[in-house]
């Protein structure tokens, strides 16, 4: 009975049977290496993932930490700013209620000047010096206007310190 088998065609089956049996093995091989593989590569791409997510989580986080410091930094001097401003406006009231004061004894001091030369039992000054001292005020303002004058002096040389205060404020610097 194996002379049977040994004949050409059996041979020929023996060998095709052997071809198929290697090239199984051979398939189940690859199939095994081709596995490992994909799982190698599955998880780089599940770290590569996970990297990119944490970057991602990085640079959200310094976003928020970024625009933190932003808003704080805003906040700073915009309280800089508030308390230039503050200052100068107490400054300027100050002074223009300073020059209101001044101007107001000034006036009041005016009639009494004129009030005293009319009740005073002395002679009064004779005219060639009032000439004199009329022609000493034609340079300056009218009386009415010499305290508009000085509120808008006081009022742009308080505008002039408080723009240079406010330059001096460094929205940048970190404090």
């Amino acid at each position: 009975m194996i002379l049977r088998l040994l004949n050409w065609q059996g041979i020929a089956g023996i060998a095709v049977t052997a071809v198929l049996l290697v090239m199984l093995t051979v398939q189940k091989l690859e199939a095994v290496h081709w596995k490992r593989q994909s799982e190698s590569f599955e998880h780089l791409y599940q770290q590569e993932q996970a990297a990119f997510a944490t970057t991602v989580a990085d640079a959200r986080a310094a976003a928020d930490r970024a625009r933190a410091a932003d808003q704080a930094n805003a906040a700073r001097v915009a309280a800089e700013q508030h308390s230039i401003t503050e200052r100068t406006m107490n400054d300027f009231e100050a002074r223009i209620a300073a020059a209101r004061a001044d101007a107001q004894r000034l006036r009041v001091d005016a009639q009494a000047d004129s009030g005293t030369r009319r009740d005073a039992s002395m002679p009064g000054v004779p005219a060639a010096a009032g000439g004199a001292a009329e022609a000493a005020l034609e340079d300056r303002l009218p009386q009415v206007d010499r305290l508009t004058a000085t509120e808008q002096a006081i009022q742009l040389d308080e505008l002039i310190k408080w723009v240079k205060a406010q330059a001096k404020v460094d929205p940048n610097a970190a404090r």
